[in-house]
């Protein structure tokens, strides 16, 4: 059956299978918990299309948490020419990596009952 779903997670909007990883920004839960995504903006199951406005009502879909790493370290570099002043900064992003299990829909059968 082809069901993915298109979810808004920290700004930004992923297309999600059930096995699909996501690498998002830092979410509260801990390592091995389950999470849920309610901001579900459009779901497929197979021909039946569900367009929310905003989000579907009652979609949602489930992910476990595998980590928590941090993202590549980005340098920033300021300085003032002729005045002897410069500024150094790193930064890496704290991120969070999520295996999608489930894709649940109102009204319909999950893949894995």
């Amino acid at each position: 059956m082809n069901r993915y779903a298109i979810v808004e997670v920290g700004g930004r909007q992923w297309k999600v299978e059930a096995g699909t990883r996501l690498q998002v920004n830092r979410l509260v839960a801990e390592v091995g918990a389950q999470h849920a995504i309610g901001q579900v903006l459009l779901a497929r199951d197979g021909d039946h299309v569900q367009v929310g406005q905003p989000f579907v009502a009652g979609a949602q879909v489930l992910c476990e948490v595998l980590e928590h790493p941090k993202g590549p370290k980005v340098i920033s570099f300021k300085y003032r020419r002729r005045e002897n002043w410069r500024r150094t900064v790193g930064h890496r992003q704290p991120l969070t990596r999520l295996l999608v299990k489930d894709i649940q829909l109102e009204g319909a059968r999950s893949d894995g009952a």
